[in-house]
């Protein structure tokens, strides 16, 4: 009986250790796994807001897009049940650099998606005139 109390303690420590607030890209906290590799960042020589304009053209197309942080460039939409967070900084004078986050309901990370998110910015980038 003592052992199966300590050992119930010591699982219940572990998951406090191992789950805790994930920093998202827009700038706020949310709860999830944080020892895994949740972000792509990618970079374009385009101006802030053909790529924030493309940004939201593709996740408009992928899903529902939740909220537009005009002060800070980032995106937050969902997509089927994970929710997609962007942001667009400028790096140099003509060239900006797009980070693509998505996590899942329960905290979890989907690399998968956020990978296909990036292209789909980037060849959405690649349709738009200079």
């Amino acid at each position: 009986m003592k052992i199966k109390s300590l050992v119930s303690i010591g699982v219940g420590c572990l998951l406090m250790l191992v789950v805790g607030c994930v920093n998202t890209v827009d700038g706020h906290k949310r709860g999830g796994w944080p020892l895994s590799k949740d972000k792509f960042e990618s970079t374009y020589e385009r101006p802030v807001n053909q790529v924030v304009a493309a940004a939201i053209e593709v996740l408009k197309f992928n899903g529902v897009l939740t909220s537009h942080n005009v002060v800070n460039n980032s995106l937050v939409a969902k997509v089927d049940t994970r929710t997609v967070y962007v942001r667009v900084d400028q790096t140099d004078a003509a060239v900006s650099k797009v980070t693509t986050q998505v996590r899942t309901k329960g905290g979890g990370v989907d690399l998968n998606l956020a990978n296909e998110i990036d292209k789909q910015i980037g060849m959405r980038l690649t349709a738009m005139p200079k």
